[in-house]
Formats: structure tokens, sequence, C-alpha cells
């Protein structure tokens, strides 16, 4: 990453404002957008949406052709285009043609795709943000920071010095003065203004209609009292049928503001007469911009499934550090980085992309049901095709999968850590070093990685047989882990193999684009893990079980790999995660606990991919709960911790703050131990409090099952 936009990442973490009103909004908005859902199907209801704008995605033409009808046939005039500059000169020409000298706007992302203001203003026509988040920014001289609360990362003293100088007089800052301030400077512009523009939410093709949702009635009034009213309207909010607008009403304000509804809902269907008995002159612009273009990308036609409610934002761990004037150009967050690399251009995304920590929380509230994070996984890749692979990241990924000079580098580099290790934990590096350890430890290399350990571990000869994928933190920083999963299995009749040509999972080089690396990591794991007869395949790292069930598959797929899927599928079948199968175990009788014994109170640290991708959150609390702990649920138990493989490397000063606020919700629920089911958040948090030098205890839950088995 440039150092300028590191700088920007630097500053926008430690600007406590922002980070504060962020911080709070995000924990307000999970808990009231719960409300706001409930007795609401939300997954049918997405899927609902998804299958709608789906089909309307793969018909612009089509759609786009009905709507000029039926707008035009209502006295509309619609211009259609996928130039954004043929877009400012036509409006520029209708503004010129009726002597236009005032423009007032409600709320539109459209215009700030295309840089409208400033067009208009170098024209020397007068443009007025009218919706209240919008105007405030506009007097910064700044661009939205959220899709839809632009003016989130302000405050209200930020807002009172704004102001003060709009009014040329001291202004408190006191929300209801603000107001009134806002509403006696607005008024005479609504009054006075000689055309007026939109957005659009929604734009029916069976009626020809707009649909606009606010808050404050401003675009009521930007659409009414002018004479003139132009909406620009990205072709993805086109519909097919009326009755299909309610299905949308239903999930935009509870998933954008965690609202039942908002305040205005106006449908805007055709020319109106003006106070003076003329017809407005409405005209309703039809923007592609490359939307078309997107909807024929097997791949990212899904993005046109969005509905610009920016609940992937207010959710999102990295957001809410550092606000959209970091994390997107003009559309912001995950959704905004895929939006900028095809409404820009693909180089446009390259800094902000990283900025993803691949937790997946977008995923789960997206009412589109896009996956957003696979979707930046796909910039990655395409960006790694465009201009290939840092001579570093090459230089790692050769050494990595190399299997024998790997292992033999890590155990020299275990021989050379033990000058700055301290037990089990590495507390300082030297020199450029120096970051890895800021706000956390680092584990010591094991001085006998697992797949030499295991050799030593004396098992019964069961007939039902398991494949064991260790995982690189395992093999080399946790085999004690290992050793407890073999000893579960046993106990349950499973005699454990370790095949020894298994190698990394390809995770890292996938997250950072690196397909090919990825693709020849699946095909090494298949030929290991499908060499025996194995019943099950087990992983106690959740992102490599989600590598073998899911992503050798689609980065085979990614790639037009289609000789390996079959056997990438076969893998898939065969891998579960280890707390699956000892739930599934335990339900079965063949795994039992220790009866009786008063266990310590313990909490539980959600991991992303366990929770996200495999859907598994209830069987490790079931099974630590059999076992006899006590557990009390920490507060966003299921938010990341900041670890995200490599990006606690990449990015430390974003995976600081927050692995310290997990760190705080771990101690606020005074549990003993926290328990969780991956190696990399082991390492993340039990490096933390080490630093933090909190008496709380880390452990996988396989290790805690293992020492309670009867």
């Amino acid at each position: 990453m440039a150092t300028e936009f590191k700088e920007s990442i630097h500053k926008a973490v430690n600007n406590a404002n922002l980070t504060g009103a962020l911080g709070k909004f995000s924990e307000a908005y999970k808990v009231n957008r719960a409300k706001a859902y409930e007795g609401i199907d939300f997954e049918e209801l997405r899927c609902r949406i998804a299958e709608l704008k789906a089909d309307a995605a793969s018909r612009f033409n089509e759609l786009s052709e009905k709507f000029t009808i039926e707008a035009e046939a209502r006295g509309a005039k619609v211009f259609r285009t996928d130039d954004p500059a043929k877009v400012r000169e036509y409006i520029l020409n209708v503004a010129e043609e009726n002597g236009v000298k005032s423009v007032i706007k409600s709320k539109s992302m459209a215009t700030e795709e295309i840089h409208l203001n400033p067009y208009l203003e170098k024209a020397g026509i007068e443009v007025h943000e009218t919706d209240l988040g919008e105007w405030i920014i506009q007097l910064a001289g700044q661009t939205p920071s959220h899709m839809v609360m632009p003016a989130i990362h302000l405050t209200k003293e930020d807002v009172s010095e704004l102001f003060s100088r709009e009014v040329d007089e001291r202004v408190a800052a006191d929300i209801p003065r603000l107001v009134k301030v806002a509403r006696d400077k607005l008024r005479p512009r609504f009054l006075a203004a000689d055309m007026g523009i939109s957005g659009g939410n929604i734009a029916v093709a069976e009626t020809g209609s707009i649909v606009l949702m606010t808050n404050e009635g401003n675009a009521r009034l930007v659409t009414s009292l002018p004479k003139i009213h132009i909406a620009l309207v990205g072709v993805e909010k086109l519909i097919e049928k009326y009755s299909d607008v309610a299905t949308i009403l239903k999930a935009l304000p509870r998933s954008a503001t965690a609202q039942l509804l908002t305040s205005y809902v106006s449908v805007i269907t055709g020319s109106t007469p003006n106070d003076d008995g003329s017809m407005k002159k409405l005209h309703i612009i039809l923007m592609d911009n490359r939307r078309s273009e997107m909807s024929a990308d097997p791949k990212f036609k899904q993005a046109l499934q969005c509905i610009r409610c920016a609940s992937c934002l207010n959710v999102c761990p990295v957001f809410r550090l550092v606000g959209g004037h970091v994390f997107g150009k003009i559309y912001t967050g995950g959704i905004g980085t895929i939006l900028t690399a095809w409404f820009d251009e693909l180089k446009k995304s390259e800094e902000i992309q990283g900025l993803c920590i691949q937790c997946g929380v977008c995923k789960d509230v997206c009412p589109g049901k896009i996956d957003i994070p696979d979707l930046i996984l796909e910039i990655r890749r395409r960006l790694v095709k465009e201009q290939g692979m840092p001579l570093l990241q090459k230089t790692i990924y050769s050494v990595v999968n190399n299997r024998k000079l790997f292992h033999g580098m890590l155990k020299a580099a275990s021989i050379a850590g033990k000058p700055f290790a301290s037990g089990k934990f590495i507390r300082h590096l030297p020199l450029f070093l120096a970051d890895l350890t800021d706000g956390r430890s680092l584990p010591a290399i094991a001085d006998k990685p697992f797949r030499e350990r295991f050799k030593d571990i004396k098992q019964l000869d069961c007939v039902e047989k398991a494949a064991f994928y260790a995982g690189c933190l395992i093999d080399f920083a946790y085999p004690e882990m290992g050793e407890s999963l073999v000893k579960i299995m046993n106990n349950a009749g499973i005699e454990v193999l370790f095949p020894e040509e298994q190698t990394c999972c390809g995770a890292p080089a996938r997250y950072n684009g690196a397909y090919e690396v990825a693709a020849g990591n699946a095909v090494d794991n298949i030929k290991a893990l499908l060499s025996e007869d194995v019943k099950y395949v087990i992983s106690a790292c959740p992102t490599c079980t989600v590598a073998l069930t899911h992503e050798f598959i689609s980065t085979f797929e990614s790639l037009e790999q289609s000789g390996w899927i079959p056997e990438a599928r076969r893998l898939a079948d065969k891998t579960v995660d280890f707390s699956t199968l000892a739930a599934k175990l335990l339900t079965e009788g063949r795994v039992s606990f220790k009866e009786g014994e008063a266990l310590r109170r313990i909490t539980y640290h959600d991991s992303c991919h366990l929770k996200r991708t495999l859907k598994v959150s209830e069987e490790p609390r079931s099974l630590l709960s059999r076992a006899g702990f006590e557990l009390t649920e920490m507060f966003e138990c299921d938010t990341c911790c900041g670890m995200g493989g490599s990006y606690s490397i990449k990015l430390p000063e974003i995976s600081a703050p927050i692995l310290k606020r997990k760190l705080h919700n771990i101690k606020e629920t005074s549990a003993e131990t926290v328990v969780m089911d991956c190696p990399g958040c082991v390492m993340q948090i039990r490096g933390g409090l080490d630093q933090d030098g909190a008496a709380v205890d880390v452990r996988h839950s396989v290790e805690l099952l293992a020492d309670c088995l009867k």
C-alpha cells in the first residue's frame, strides 16, 4: 500500500471522534436492526429480493425500454446513456435551455458518482444540497463517508463550526439549534430554485414510476416546488413490477437505519401540474455506466442485487475504525470497493480492497444476498492477473509450497527465535520486525512439530479411520492441539491418520489473489488427503476447513481447471470441522465426559469462518456445556478478533484496535478462560492477552474437551 494511504489509515484510527461515533452507531445498529426484523423471515425476504433484482439485472435493456415507454406516456422525458459525461451534458443543457440559475438537490449517490455538482458550478449554476447530511459535507468540502448517512463521521461540534462560518455568527453545538439553522438557511433555497435534482431508490418498469425514500421530507420539496425535476437513476434500480416495490420497502429502511419505514415514501409517476397550472418538466435519466457490462459478468452480476442500504458498512469492523473516506472512493465499504472497481476502474480499487479482513459479517446482513467478501477476492485475483504478484509474495509462496524447505526453515527459525522467546511467546522482535509484536505476542515455534510428534502417539487399531489435516499453525506452533484431537477421536473409536504430504491449505495465496498458487496447494492436499481410505477428513482450523470444503472447488472453477473439481468435491464431502464431528459423536454416545466436576467459568469467541461460512456456532457451546463448563456469553462474541491471516501483519494499525476491543469484551465477562475453535484466533487473542497482562487463559476447545474425557 502507498505511504499516503497508510497515513490516512493511521490518521483515521487515531481520530477518537471518528471511531467513537462509528463504534457507537455500529453497536446500536445491531440491536435496533434485530428489533426491526422481529417477526420477519429475513432469509426468505432477502432470497426474494435477490431473485427479483437478479432477474431485473438480466433484462436491463428490456426493462429500460418498457420504463421509457410507460414514463413518457405519462408526460416524462427519458434519456438513456452509458456515458457519465453525456449525463452531465444533458443536465446542463436542460438547465441552460430553461435559464436555470439555482438547483436544489436531494440525496443522490448517482450524482456523486458522476461528479455532477462541480460540473454545474463550473458552468455558473448554484447547486444546493438539501439533505442535512449532504449539506453538511457540502459545506465541509467533502464527499459522503457513508452511503446512507453521509456526515456520520462528523460530531455536533464539527457541524457547529461549519454552520457558524455559513451564517457568520457563533452557533452553539446544540442539536435543536443546529437543525433550526439548517431549516432557516435551506427553506428560502427550496422556494427560489429553478430546478430540482433527485436520485431514485427504485424505478418501476411496469408504470414508469420513481420511488424515493427519505426521512427529512426534503426530496418532496425538491421534486415538487421547482418547475423542472430531473431524476438520475442507475439502471440497477429497475424492477419489473409495481407490486415488488413493497418487497424492497420492507427491507431497505430496516437494513439501512433499523427503521420499520422511512418518514417519507414518495412515488412519482409522470408529470404533475405546477402551482401556476403549467405542467412540470420531468426528466428521468437512466444511467448505465458499465452496469450492463457488470450484469454480463458471471461473477460480478450479483453485485447488482444491492439496494444501497449500506448495512454492510454498518456491521464492518474495519469501516467502524476508518470510515468511508479511507474505506472507499465515492461508494464506500465492501460493496463500495466492488462498485469502484466497475463504475470507476479496477485500478482505483487496488488499495481499498486490501482493507477487507474477510470476516464475512457483511454477507450475513446483506438484503440482496451478495457475497461481498468473495467478490473482493475476485478483485484481488484480477489485479494479480493484470499486474502480477510482487516478488516478495512469489518468494514466500515458493518457500511455503516446498514442504521440505519450509519445514527445514521453521526448524531453523525455532532455534533462531529462542533469544527472543520467553516461555511460549515471542514478545519482542528487533528492528523492522518490531511491528509484528506491537499489541500482541507471537507464539514461539514448537521445538518438535506435530508431524514429528504424531509418530510417537500410540493408537489402537480401529476399524473407523479419519485423516487429520493440521494446517500450518497446529503443525508448527500448537502441536498440543493436534494431540488433543487424536485423544478425543481415539476415545470415540476412530483411528487418526496423518498424511505427511499435506501442505498449506492455500488460503494465504487465495486471499491475496494468487489463485494459481492456491490451486497448486489444493492439488497437493487432494492427493495427500485422499490417498488413504478414510471416513472423515478432520480439521481443527475453520479457515483450513473452509478451504477444503469450499475454496478448492471455487478456485478451480475460477481458473476453469475443471479436471480437479470431482476430486475436490469428493474431499469436501469427507471433510468436517472438529466441533461438528465431536458433537455428532457425543450425540451417538461414542464420546463421554467426566461427571460431577465443577469446572471453571468460560466465555466463547466465534471464529469468523466457523460461524459465517460453516454455520457452526451451537455445536462448540453444547460440547463445552456438556463437559461441565459454565458459559458466559461476551458482548459481540461473533465479531472478528482482527487476525484475518496475514491481515494482522499487513495492517497491524487496524488489526490492533479490533483486537483491543475483543480483549475488552472478554475481560468484561470475568471468565477465567476464553475458548475458540480456531488456532489463528488463539494466536491473536492469546498474544493480545499476554501483552495486556490479563489473567485469562486462552484455549482451543479441543484442548479443554480432551482434558474432560471420561
